[in-house]
């Protein structure tokens, strides 16, 4: 199969890009390297310097490629910078992604897994773990545009018979994952303290995430390239029935998650607490049931073994 995908370079695209081709694929990459590495691609993928917000560039590649499936990772993923600028938050996750359906459409591309999240649809949920069918309460702009594009799949499907998986992530963590953004504090953390410097732990710390490997989400990627078909057969009724959270359903404290890393590293550095932020949940895990029993999704790397890879690849940089 030919795959392109959207944000190669960056953190969790390079990992999808790396299984694709082990697993045999030929894969095309798509980035900006605004924030992704050219090193992070693979180099037996093809790869294209492009933004996607650039339609006549992008339209460029879809000419000249047969693509049999897109996976879109290509974003802007901090949901602070969202609440400061929330029309660039749109122009790069909401058109951009518009690009991609109209390259769809005009040369008959029908299949695309999209990087959702679910650390930022469910906003401040009543159920933890939370299931794909919580209630959608974003409660910042990068939120609404992922909750947004899902509908514009859901839409597409409709109208252009595309096929479509919207994988909704929790916190990802793990080699190649860049020192600063929403979501990074386990990299962030992993150097500050593998200098012995101390960290900034917003609020009190006691704030949970469910922190999933990223070799583990670039399987599910992998599980749902197999599966998309197939279950774009079924009867589809509501948004969530092609949406699966990709977590461990499990919750960690940012303290916890301090302690152990500290241990780790054999450092004694310390914490020093800050005023919350904006626009932030105070808790969140997902619940995995429905991607075990339709995706064959199962993490398997625990968080202890998961953050140690990690700590490995900073003491490397």
């Amino acid at each position: 199969m030919e795959i392109l995908v959207t944000g190669g370079a960056g953190f969790v695209g390079s990992h999808v890009v790396d299984a694709y081709i082990a697993q045999g694929h030929r894969v095309l990459v798509v980035d900006d390297l605004s924030t992704g590495k050219r090193e992070n691609v693979n180099p037996k993928a093809n790869f294209y310097q492009i933004d996607i917000t650039d339609f006549e560039e992008l339209r460029r590649v879809f000419s000249q490629e047969k693509i049999d499936l897109i996976n879109h990772h290509a974003a802007q993923i901090d949901p602070r910078l969202s609440v400061d600028d929330p029309r660039l938050d749109a122009r790069i996750n909401l058109i951009g992604l518009l690009n991609l359906l109209e390259c769809c459409k005009e040369f008959s591309v029908h299949k695309i897994i999209f990087a959702s999240s679910g650390g930022v649809l469910y906003g401040d949920a009543e159920k933890i773990p939370s299931p794909e069918e919580s209630p959608k309460q974003p409660i910042s702009p990068y939120g609404v545009a992922k909750l947004a594009g899902e509908l514009y799949l859901f839409s597409a499907k409709h109208t252009h018979n595309l096929e479509y998986i919207a994988l909704r992530y929790a916190n990802v963590y793990g080699p190649r994952q860049p020192a600063k953004g929403d979501g990074n504090v386990v990299s962030t953390f992993a150097r500050l303290l593998a200098k012995g410097q101390p960290v900034t732990i917003f609020g009190d710390g006691e704030q949970t995430r469910d922190f999933v490997f990223v070799g583990d989400v670039a399987q599910a990627n992998l599980l749902a390239t197999e599966k998309i078909s197939e279950l774009n057969r079924r009867p589809l009724r509501s948004l969530d029935d092609l949406a699966f959270n990709i977590g461990t359903g499990r919750e960690t404290s940012v303290n916890q998650l301090f302690v152990k890393l500290r241990a780790q590293l054999k450092q004694q550095s310390e914490a020093r607490y800050v005023t919350p932020r904006a626009g932030e949940v105070r808790r969140n895990a997902l619940e995995i049931t429905k991607a075990q029993r339709l995706l064959g999704f199962a993490p398997r790397v625990a968080l202890d073994e998961g953050l140690y890879q990690t700590v490995r690849w900073v003491q490397r940089l």
